[in-house]
């Protein structure tokens, strides 16, 4: 018997695809909110709403799927809040360098995955995800990082500020540990350059204790919660100039090619048969390269 087949491990499975699935609505009906309390520019646009699309693995309801929660709006420009749960066996080439998959190809993943790109320059995009994964191992996974094309120093502090917290609360050595291990992930090598503020990443989570790494990655997503959407409100209103949202365009191009060349979900995505246009939903709606 292998931990897919054990009851411990389906009631795990239970609860944490639960969890994805709460915090998606919240994170949904919080930038739902914003839409409606604009008063600056594109004010006079009506505020948007999320529009769910439900999908399946491989086009087969036995695989698993998911469904994409995206909004196109007056101050998110493109948001998608996206949870999935699938399972099956991992390609031979692919399950090698997946922990405990090269004995038993067969595996089980759930998260929630998050990107948000926004009209005003001055407003931070951001993206965030977290995940439960299972194969002859489990572990869970996931972060949350900063992007920019104007970065403000109070911003950055409050966004890591607020991951701090989380991490505090379970482990002092979570923090330094994730928020350099975030900062070496996105990291463009072909630019030398950073992606963006940065935040924590953290992968392989085991600790011994399922409980308590339940527990930590729930407050990973709350800590998000509590912090970004202030962000956006913080600079949502503000005025920008055309050459500000330029900028931002070729800022955009940065995340672009960060998302294709060197993004581990994006790869897992596609490798494992999951919906193109919920892995891609990362890329911005609009980039500009020099």
């Amino acid at each position: 018997m292998t931990l897919l087949d054990q009851d411990i491990t389906k009631d795990h499975q239970i609860r944490a695809e639960k969890w994805f699935e709460e915090l998606r609505n919240n994170i949904c009906n919080a930038f739902e909110q914003l839409e409606q309390d604009l008063i600056g520019t594109n004010a006079d646009q009506e505020a948007a709403k999320f529009s769910r699309t439900a999908w399946h693995r491989n086009d087969n309801p036995e695989n698993g799927g998911g469904v994409m929660s995206v909004m196109k709006g007056r101050v998110f420009e493109k948001v998608g809040v996206n949870i999935s749960t699938v399972y099956g066996e991992f390609p031979e080439e692919f399950a090698k360098s997946i922990p405990g998959a090269d004995k038993d190809p067969r595996f089980w993943a759930s998260g929630i995955s998050l990107v948000a790109h926004m009209h005003n320059p001055l407003v931070p995009a951001v993206h965030m995800n977290t995940r439960h994964i299972i194969t002859t191992r489990d572990w869970f996974g996931g972060g949350g990082d900063l992007n920019t094309a104007f970065p403000n120093d109070r911003d950055t502090a409050d966004f890591h500020n607020s991951f701090k917290s989380a991490c505090d609360k379970h482990d002092p050595t979570y923090y330094p540990k994730y928020k350099k291990w975030c900062d070496e992930y996105f990291y463009i090598k072909h630019r030398n350059k950073a992606r963006g503020e940065g935040g924590i990443f953290y992968d392989q989570l085991n600790t011994g204790n399922w409980d308590n790494d339940f527990a930590f990655t729930k407050d990973v997503g709350r800590a998000f919660l509590d912090v970004y959407p202030e962000l956006v409100r913080r600079h949502m209103n503000k005025e920008w100039t055309a050459e500000q949202r330029e900028e931002l365009l070729y800022y955009r191009g940065l995340y672009a090619e960060f998302n294709l060349v060197y993004d581990r979900g994006t790869s897992f995505g596609l490798k494992t048969g999951g919906n193109v246009d919920a892995i891609l939903m990362s890329l911005p709606p609009e980039a500009k390269w020099r």
